[in-house]
């Protein structure tokens, strides 16, 4: 599962598989192949929650922006009565 399809995969999938690839590296008894893909499948999966929690962090960032801009807003009609 890689490219479009890694789009489509929610935070928590893409972590809870992230967390599967970890712990079937460190248990070892792979062959080097199979290591070797289990760690661009990791590679993909971070990326992915990375994305997910930048994402995450400008819609906070703007919320909290927004808010501010509000009080803001309320303090400068308070204080100009």
């Amino acid at each position: 599962m890689t490219g479009k399809t890694d789009e489509a995969l929610g935070y928590e999938q893409a972590r809870d598989e992230l967390i599967e690839v970890v712990r079937r590296l460190e248990a070892g008894g792979t062959t080097l192949e199979e290591s070797l893909a289990l760690w661009e499948r990791g590679e993909e999966l971070a990326k992915v929650c990375r994305t997910w929690l930048e994402g995450a962090r400008k819609r906070l960032d703007a919320a909290l922006a927004e808010e501010r801009e509000d009080a803001d807003d309320a303090a400068g009609v308070e204080g100009s009565g």
